[in-house]
């Protein structure tokens, strides 16, 4: 079976600051600590960028693993589809740093859920290629969402919990993997795609939010415990089968809303609010690199993903440890 051999991640030298955000708003900092939950977060600095992240994990993984770098058939960068550079590959500037020369080399745009589905796209694309049952995939996760904040915005406050975060999967199949893909489910819903949109603005991109609309925390909780029950259809499994829920970092009060849906208990899942914003894509492995590190894992324990992005599409990644 396919699956993640292994994975890591990088962070940005800089932070943002609740006070700052503060003073560019006038935004009270006791509202603002509601969307970020603390004092301070990574962020890219003014000379970083967020593919130097993903190539730092990523060089980290190929070490680790001593995969040999032409071996590596495919390399995806996940993200918001927002790059440093316009009209530019961050896929291939990576494979180039790393020496993998004879890969497919692209990138996937769907927001915070671009990293499980980028997984997705390689693993399904792998199981096909009947030539070579040897190669890897590379997926790399890269996004410079803080740089997209507006924090003279009040309406934008709602994202003020935007950090940057790197991240590599290393893919592949058998033994050699550390986490079994066991199902992915993924949906969208196309009614929201016009809730937040990109403004050019001073020479830079910067997020706008739409004319409100109520009922999004519903269809977070509707589409999570739908993909969910799908999930678990189809596997034959129940909720009291999986070890750990994991989730995106996007909305505090959401992440609790979900676990109460499902009727899982808090300790089944990972908070990282104290310590870190919402960190992209990265979030899920964040918190599944956190369970490994704490030894909180055991062979044949099997986790569960939950990613969402705007647009507004979410996924339901189920994994099985192999450790």
């Amino acid at each position: 079976m396919n699956g993640i051999v292994d994975f890591d991640l990088s962070f940005p030298s800089a932070r943002a600051e609740v006070s700052s955000m503060h003073a560019a708003c006038g935004v009270p900092v006791d509202d603002i600590l509601q969307i970020t939950h603390c004092d301070s977060f990574p962020v890219l600095g003014d000379d970083e960028h967020s593919w130097e992240l993903a190539l730092d994990a990523a060089r980290a993984v190929m070490r680790r693993s001593g995969v040999d770098p032409a071996a590596i058939a495919q390399v995806i960068y996940a993200g918001a589809g927002e790059w440093e550079t316009p009209f530019w590959s961050p896929a291939a500037k990576v494979a180039h740093e790393l020496g993998i020369e004879r890969a497919h080399c692209f990138e996937v745009g769907n927001f915070c859920n671009a990293g499980m589905a980028a997984a997705q796209i390689a693993l399904d694309r792998m199981a096909l290629d009947r030539r070579d049952r040897d190669s890897y995939a590379l997926v790399l996760l890269g996004d410079r969402l803080s740089r997209m904040v507006d924090y003279a915005d009040p309406q934008a406050k709602a994202l003020f919990n935007f950090g940057d975060a790197g991240g590599a999967m290393l893919l592949g199949g058998g033994e050699r993997c550390s986490f079994a893909l066991l199902h992915s489910a993924m949906r969208t819903d196309p009614s929201w795609s016009d809730y937040y949109f990109g403004e050019r603005r001073d020479g830079r991109i910067v997020i706008r939010r739409g004319e409100h609309r109520e009922g999004l925390a519903t269809a977070y909780v509707d589409n999570f415990v739908g993909l969910l029950d799908d999930t678990l259809n189809t596997l034959d499994l129940t909720i009291d089968d999986f070890a750990y829920l994991l989730i995106n970092h996007g909305d505090k009060s959401m992440h609790e809303r979900v676990l109460a849906a499902i009727g899982l208990p808090r300790e089944k899942s990972v908070f990282n609010y104290h310590r870190l914003a919402h960190m992209g894509s990265a979030d899920t492995l964040i918190a599944l690199r956190d369970l490994v590190d704490a030894r909180r894992l055991a062979r044949g324990d099997r986790v569960l993903l939950a990613t969402s992005a705007m647009g507004f599409s979410w996924g339901i990644t189920a994994l099985e440890c192999r450790q």
